[in-house]
């Protein structure tokens, strides 16, 4: 996996070619459609800008024909004028009909770009979901969703129609006006996208700032707000509050100055265009004083300088929500481009089982190099079996469901399920034939119906409510006002810890694998609970292969073989009785969990 130090910086990555990078997604080759959208929103472009070029003859002409000697040429001056509001009509229809057409276009794009950015995050390794704040993630993706659709619609129709416009204006003034004009036009556009480029680059590193800081505020606030109960429980609102401050108090300076710089800007731009625009109608005052102008074209040049620095007025604006774009596309690129570490192998086939089995062969790993788990682990799940994996904290027991799951490779060695190696099969395949049942059993912000349902795509009801009546929620279900459409809360908070457990217990049910991983299933719950859920788990696991990783010794006592680990290896391994009559790791554990239960009982009378 590539680490997040040696990415570029978000300033550094925002080039054109970011630009390059998103043109399929507006140009899609499948889709004939949409470039046909396209190609006639560039017509009306066109037509707009037709228009817009013309009209200030028509002013002017009528402005001549009220000044002209003699019999005043009403009806001129007033076909002029009429022809004058019609232009500007036209102008705005045939915007609007172009921004109705190509407006699928747009979220098109938005939308295959989007999808595609989600379903990498889906493919990204687990170490990368644990190194990186859930908040930063959802607001790179959100801003970056958000300057798409600006991106595309200044590129296509600013830039590009204000370039041609320049060129067109810059040959009538020639012939009108002569070079003079010309040059100073010239002068000042240069002259302003020199000044808006120095200092919007300048602006744009505020901003990549800005982003930062606002990162680590949402972060903050969220994690805040997802741990709130530990909040309470240590009494830590006022740290919390500190902690997002700082986070706040560092975002609204770094905002300050990026304000304050754009002020500088807007000045600056001002300056330029003013000077242009006064010394122009001064040029033509001078012109008519002289007889050369007439004062059709003084209302002539001030329309089209007004025109023209309508957009360019616009461009400092344009140049900066493309600059801010470009950073905030380029970081959607760059989760798309993150490395995918744990990755299916070139044609990989299909995990198929006939005889669950599953091996680990002398596997070594870690998270982090300097830091080993697992020493050369060799252990096997027979078919049918229910085996147990125990251990003290720290020896890796909860390592070998993850590596089971492939949520990362082993450094080396293998693991293998029927005989074939994991890393040789498709991801999707193996986990569809593995069922887990976590210690923390997290569930969606929806129904118990979505949640239970989850375990298999496309499951009818009825195979639900079996699944339900299987777990032993059902009874509880059916008492609920609203049933299976009964909300779980954030996470499932709104149930027990046993009732959750029960939502998965179905949810895996549902599933119906070959092969079932219980990881400390109930050592988040009370002696009661786990009892209950203990007696529903011994049912669900007949038949199949079982590999059940606690801590909790009297949980595991009667499973078909139980292996103890201790400090990544293999310590001993037999039946509860035969660990027992060796006297060893497992006798030890077992006597001070014993002696514990009845420390417990003897309180509790």
């Amino acid at each position: 996996m590539t680490d997040d130090s040696t990415l570029p910086s978000a300033v550094d990555y925002a080039r054109w070619g970011t630009v390059r990078r998103f043109l399929p997604y507006l140009w899609p080759a499948e889709r004939p459609d949409l470039r046909w959208r396209i190609a006639w929103a560039v017509v009306f472009v066109i037509l707009a800008k037709a228009v817009v070029l013309v009209l200030p003859f028509a002013y002017a002409g009528a402005v001549d024909a009220m000044a002209a000697d003699g019999d005043p040429e009403v009806w001129v001056a007033l076909a002029l004028v009429i022809a004058y509001a019609a232009g500007r009509f036209a102008t705005v229809a045939f915007d609007n009909v172009r921004n109705i057409i190509f407006e699928r276009v747009g979220q098109d794009a938005v939308r295959h770009l989007t999808e595609d950015v989600f379903a990498r995050l889906h493919r990204l390794s687990l170490r990368f979901h644990l190194s990186r704040r859930t908040g930063e993630v959802t607001k790179v993706v959100e801003r970056g969703t958000k300057s798409i659709n600006s991106m595309i619609y200044f590129l296509l129709f600013n830039i590009m129609p204000t370039a041609v416009e320049l060129l067109i204006v810059a040959g009538i003034f020639y012939f009108k006006f002569g070079w003079e004009i010309v040059a100073a036009t010239a002068v000042t556009v240069v002259s302003y996208i020199w000044l808006t480029r120095v200092i919007t680059e300048w602006r744009t590193k505020l901003r990549a700032q800005m982003n930062d800081l606002d990162g680590l505020a949402l972060s903050r606030a969220v994690d805040s707000l997802l741990n709130y109960e530990t909040v309470k429980y240590f009494g830590a609102e006022h740290r919390e509050q500190e902690r997002y401050g700082s986070a706040a108090r560092a975002y609204a300076e770094a905002a300050i100055k990026s304000e304050n710089s754009l002020g500088l800007l807007n000045i600056g731009q001002a300056t330029i265009m003013n000077l242009m625009m006064g010394g122009a109608m001064a040029f033509t005052v001078w012109g008519w004083s002289q007889g050369r102008l007439s004062p059709g074209d003084l209302v002539l040049i001030n329309t089209y300088l007004m025109q023209l620095f309508r957009p360019l007025d616009m461009l400092g604006w344009v140049y900066r929500t493309i600059r801010q774009g470009l950073i905030d596309m380029a970081l959607m690129f760059r989760l798309i481009d993150t490395e995918v570490e744990v990755k299916d192998a070139p044609g990989a086939p299909a995990l198929v089982v006939r005889r669950p089995t599953v091996v680990f062969d002398n596997v070594e790993f870690g998270y982090d190099r300097d830091r080993q788990i697992l020493h050369g682990l060799s252990f096997e799940v027979p078919a049918g079996d229910h085996v147990a994996i125990v251990g003290p904290s720290g020896a890796g027991k909860s390592t070998i469901g993850r590596l089971l799951f492939r949520f990362y490779d082993p450094w080396a060695g293998r693991i293998l399920i029927d005989g074939q190696d994991i890393s040789q099969v498709t991801q999707a395949s193996l986990r569809a034939l593995i069922g887990i049942v976590p210690q923390d059993s997290v569930l969606f912000n929806d129904t118990i119906g979505y949640n239970i349902a989850y375990g298999r795509d496309g499951a009818a009801q009825d195979e639900v409510v079996a699944a339900a009546r299987d777990a032993s929620i059902l009874p509880l279900i059916e008492k609920l006002p609203q049933g299976f459409d009964t909300e779980v809360g954030e996470r499932g908070l709104k149930l027990s810890g046993g009732e959750k457990q029960r939502v998965a217990i179905a949810r895996t049910l549902l599933k119906n694998p070959p092969i079932l991983l219980l990881d400390e299933a109930t050592s988040a719950l009370d002696t009661r609970t786990e009892q209950d859920i203990l007696s529903t788990l011994k049912r669900v696991s007949e038949h199949r292969t079982t590999l059940s990783i606690a801590h909790r010794l009297s949980t595991i006592a009667d499973s078909d073989l139980i292996y103890v680990m201790n400090e990544g290896r293999l310590a001993e391994q037999g039946t509860h009785q035969q660990l027992l009559r060796l006297d060893g790791l497992y006798a030890e554990m077992w006597t001070r969990q014993a002696h514990e239960r009845e420390e417990l009982e003897e309180a509790a009378e």
